[in-house]
């Protein structure tokens, strides 16, 4: 218990912190949308680009891992949909429902775990995990949200250029893809550069987990409090427990597919709680505050399910 504790511990004393900062007045809400921006446009960048452009070409190929997070995704996006096309009121609430049972929030939350847990491997699975939620995942859940708009609205072609040209556009896809582009040349960097990127790129951790928990001060708490529990269960339970059944199936079709590091890595990024823009994106359809709910309960219920992960995975 002391071992999960001492994982565990530093990432929720982080968050504690960012919360007591926002809510004592020592920095404004809008304050933490700044240190956000640093993390996800400076810091973030720089951690992706130097994991990938340091390791070889054949290190970063992990088809394995790649498939593990994908599948898992996939698999439980269709669970979700399913559940939250009985329970949800509408369609709109059913689209947000889904995006938070399936979008982690591998950058703000997973990788500071990941540094603790697995800090060899913490910013190749960053960078993969990115991979597939913003090329895949995160997509697919705006294209669901967005077809829950007036039928002449809705142009499908036009809408998923728009979304994938936005999302290859942010600085952590440049980085990765930069990155990827370094590595299969074979190039080293220049031991300045190196040692430039790494300071920036060790600010990332605790300056994400600060963002986090200084955001949540100030959430709406007005909404459907039953379906924000739903949808935390959906990600802090259904997420997981799909990974490892996605895993162990993937395991008896071809045995030693998957390293054990990577396979608790991919267990852990679906144990995340939902990605921090969440309550940004669910605003657009007026559905902030059942979003805000969702996340408070699992970025707080994620303390006891990650403790619960971490000791069954060992």
């Amino acid at each position: 218990m002391a071992a999960i504790l001492g994982i565990t511990f530093p990432i929720y004393a982080a968050l504690a912190l960012g919360y007591v900062t926002v809510a004592r007045g020592w920095f404004a809400r809008a304050d933490m949308k700044v240190l956000g921006f640093y993390v996800v446009n400076i810091a973030m960048p720089a951690l992706l680009f130097r994991a990938i452009a340091a390791r070889p070409l054949a290190e970063i190929a992990v088809p394995g891992y790649l498939l593990a997070i994908l599948a898992s995704a996939l698999v439980t996006m269709a669970l979700a949909f399913g559940w939250f096309t009985l329970t949800a009121p509408d369609k709109a609430r059913r689209a947000v429902a889904v995006m938070g049972a399936v979008c982690p929030n591998s950058g703000f939350v997973g990788y500071p775990l990941m540094l603790l847990v697995l800090p060899d491997l913490a910013g190749l699975v960053l960078a993969l995990n990115m991979l597939v939620e913003n090329v895949v995942v995160i997509p697919l859940c705006l294209i669901l949200l967005d077809l829950t708009r007036p039928r002449d609205e809705v142009r499908i072609g036009a809408l998923i250029g728009r979304i994938l040209l936005d999302l290859m556009k942010r600085p952590m896809m440049i980085a990765i893809f930069a990155g990827l582009v370094f590595s299969a040349l074979g190039l080293a960097l220049p031991g300045p550069v190196d040692r430039f990127l790494s300071m920036v790129a060790n600010a990332s951790a605790a300056l994400a987990l600060i963002v986090i928990g200084g955001s949540l001060v100030g959430l709406p708490m007005h909404g459907n409090r039953v379906m924000a529990v739903q949808i935390a269960a959906a990600k802090l339970m259904l997420h997981p427990l799909v990974a490892v059944l996605v895993i162990a199936a993937l395991g008896l079709l071809a045995p030693g597919w998957l390293g054990a590091d990577m396979a608790r890595a991919a267990v852990l990024s679906a144990a995340m709680p939902m990605m921090g823009i969440y309550t940004v994106l669910a605003q657009e359809r007026g559905l902030e505050g059942a979003a805000s709910l969702a996340l408070l309960f699992a970025t707080s219920g994620a303390f006891v399910t990650l403790s619960v992960a971490l000791a069954w995975l060992g």
